[in-house]
């Protein structure tokens, strides 16, 4: 290992030539050439980080650096960005994005924005025939990139990466402070940060879960230190970039009520938390409200869970049990049931576990996520970030293996059409639980009530 101390330089130029190859070489149908590249950082990535752990400057440094290798690279493993940049666009010339489909203004021959054609045919047909599901603060993300690139898609790439890199210099900004405050190792958060799946999931294709964790992070940090109202106010920015943190909602109830105050003061402080996180989660849809924007936001959002299917475990399993007794797809069945289940877990997860200390509070959320990502329809690669930052302040450590073996899921791409193979779901998935039901069983968590 002294070897490889020695040339950490070296390992660093590794990792720029990779992850420009990457950036602007890369297609995604070339399945086996992903695989190696990415195989490739993460082994090169695993050793900077061990070498180099107690150097944190240069690590942060390099972090950054391998970011800005994508700051004018399109995104070669998503296509979304071209409907983040036409939300933007159509919010830049006056039109509320949650009310219009993109398909109804080309059928038409009408060009709302700039390059409406070039946009509508980056994002795809089923992008364009659905209305946006992406909240407000996202959306003004999106209208950022707008106000400085409206006549050309590059530009609005540029400024998107450079937003998704300064709310990821801000994760490890207040991801160390937090590391600290509990008494952590503050190399942990490179767990995040120097993540091969982070800065090309993240960074490089342009999904802004990053701006969302920078809020959540904000908020838990604010929350250690006893500033309820501040952190209640990140927290509802953090759910209105991305909606995944309402599922964390109740799980803050043991950390305002436990045996260290009186149930009344608690009682008064949970209250004023969700109040405060509701007031502020509303003011950010305000601007955009109406009776069809709830329509259509509220089938926008359904759509994920009646209709969508891709990278999941135990949902493809039902689906097979519904092929067997009823001969056709129960996803608009089972689509409805597993909202419903996933809020029973995690009310279990409130009320069974003490989830007082942040520690406790975070493995809450990381254990209600996780159960959650296990049975849903659809799990899209850039969903484990989520997963990866809660993990970071915790003793788990699954989902750092999961980001590895994630990039399975990709080979549905080097089919025309996609098509996923259930071969490499399975694999994904064995290696997934197996790692999960080992942590978990060495880790035990405490899922005793206060009572016992």
């Amino acid at each position: 290992m002294k070897f490889i101390e020695k040339y950490s330089f070296l390992l660093t130029g590794v990792i720029l030539i990779l992850y420009f190859l990457f950036a602007y070489f890369l297609e995604r149908t070339s399945f086996y050439w992903l695989l190696a590249l990415w195989g490739s950082l993460f082994t090169v990535s695993y050793f900077l980080l061990h070498v180099k752990k107690q150097d944190f400057s240069y690590l942060a440094g390099v972090s950054i650096l391998f970011r800005l290798v994508f700051l004018f690279a399109l995104p070669n493993l998503s296509q979304d960005f071209y409907r983040f940049i036409w939300d933007g666009r159509m919010l830049f010339e006056g039109f509320n994005p949650y009310l219009s489909l993109p398909e109804t203004f080309i059928e038409l021959g009408k060009q709302p924005v700039n390059e409406a054609a070039e946009l509508y045919k980056g994002m795809g047909e089923m992008n364009g025939s659905h209305f946006t599901n992406y909240p407000p603060i996202n959306q003004l993300c999106f209208y950022i990139a707008a106000l400085i690139g409206n006549q050309s898609i590059l530009v609005s790439v540029i400024v998107m990466h450079a937003l998704i890199i300064g709310a990821d210099i801000g994760i490890l900004f207040y991801g160390k402070k937090l590391l600290e405050r509990m008494q952590l190792p503050v190399e942990n958060v490179f767990i995040y940060i120097l993540n091969p799946f982070v800065i090309i999931e993240l960074t490089g294709n342009l999904h802004f879960e990053p701006v969302m964790l920078f809020f959540l992070v904000l908020s838990l940090y604010k929350l250690s230190k006893g500033k309820w109202m501040l952190s209640a106010i990140f927290l509802a920015l953090s759910i209105s970039v991305k909606l995944i943190p309402l599922l964390f909602l109740p799980i803050f109830f043991n950390r305002f009520i436990n045996n260290k105050v009186s149930f009344f003061n608690g009682a008064k402080k949970l209250v004023g938390f969700y109040i405060v996180t509701l007031i502020t989660l509303l003011a950010t849809f305000i601007p955009f409200t109406s009776g069809e924007f709830l329509a259509n936001y509220g089938n926008s959002v359904g759509l994920w869970f009646r209709s969508f299917e891709f990278n999941a475990s135990f949902y493809y399993l039902a689906r097979e049990i519904g092929y067997l007794f009823r001969g056709y797809n129960e996803i608009a069945i089972i689509g409805k049931i597993i909202p419903l289940i996933a809020i029973i877990f995690i009310l279990c997860i409130t009320f069974l576990r003490k989830n007082e200390k942040m520690q406790e509070l975070i493995t809450a959320m990381l254990l209600s996520l996780s159960f959650y990502y296990f049975i849903s329809t659809t799990v899209h690669p850039w969903y484990l970030a989520t997963l990866l930052i809660l993990s970071v302040f915790t003793k788990y450590r699954f989902p750092l293996l999961w980001s590895l073996v994630i990039i399975f899921s990709y080979q549905a791409y080097a089919n025309t059409p996609w098509k996923e193979n259930l071969f490499f779901v399975f694999i994904e998935y064995l290696i997934v639980f197996s790692a999960f039901f080992y942590e978990l069983n060495i880790i035990k968590p405490n899922f005793k009530t206060k009572l016992t």
